[in-house]
C-alpha cells in the first residue's frame, strides 16, 4: 500500500504538487442510488412535483458540483473539465426493496491529475438534490452506494470496481 499523498514529512496537510506530471486524457465514473417510497418515486417520474423536474434539476446540481469541487473539497486542484454527463435509472419498488433512483457521473478532463473527486461530488449532490425536491413527501430517502466504479489515465492507470 502506498502513503497517503496529502500529508508532507511532518504529516501537515498539503496539496499535492502535480506541476511535473504529463497532462494525459483522464476520466472517472462514480455511482449512488437513493431508496425512497414508490409514491415518490412515481411523482418524481410523472413530473408533477412541487418544485419541478426533480431529474433535472438534480442533473444540473451534479454537473456544477462537478465543476465547483475544488471549492467543496480543500486539497483538490481546480480542473478544467472536458466533459461531465449525468444520467439516471430508476427502479420501481419491489416486495423486497424500496424504490430507487440510482445515479452515474462521468468526468473527463485532459491535465495533470484525476477527476474521481468531480464523479464523486457530482453524484452526492444530484442525489442530495434529490432529496431536497422529494424532502416534503419522504422523509426517509437513504443515499447509499456513493463509490467510484471506473477511473483511467495518470500514472496509476485504470480501475474498474
Amino acid at each position: 500500500m502506498s502513503a497517503l499523498t496529502h500529508f508532507d514529512a511532518n504529516g501537515q496537510a498539503h496539496m499535492v504538487d502535480v506541476a511535473s506530471k504529463a497532462a494525459s486524457h483522464r476520466s472517472a465514473v462514480a455511482s449512488g442510488r437513493i431508496n425512497m417510497l414508490g409514491a415518490t418515486l412515481a411523482l418524481i417520474e410523472s413530473g408533477t412535483a412541487k418544485k419541478g423536474d426533480v431529474l433535472g434539476v438534480a442533473r444540473v446540481a451534479g454537473i456544477l458540483a462537478a465543476k465547483r469541487t475544488s471549492d467543496l473539497i480543500p486539497l483538490c486542484h481546480p480542473l478544467a473539465l472536458t466533459r461531465i454527463a449525468i444520467d439516471f435509472e430508476a427502479a420501481k419498488p419491489s416486495s423486497e426493496s424500496l424504490a430507487s433512483v440510482s445515479c452515474t457521473a462521468t468526468v473527463e478532463t485532459i491535465g495533470p491529475t484525476g477527476v474521481e473527486m468531480e464523479a464523486l461530488t457530482a453524484v452526492q449532490v444530484a442525489l442530495l438534490t434529490i432529496f431536497d425536491m422529494c424532502k416534503a413527501v419522504d422523509r426517509g430517502m437513504i443515499m447509499t452506494d456513493v463509490r467510484v466504479i471506473e477511473k483511467h489515465g495518470g500514472k496509476s492507470g485504470s480501475f474498474v470496481a
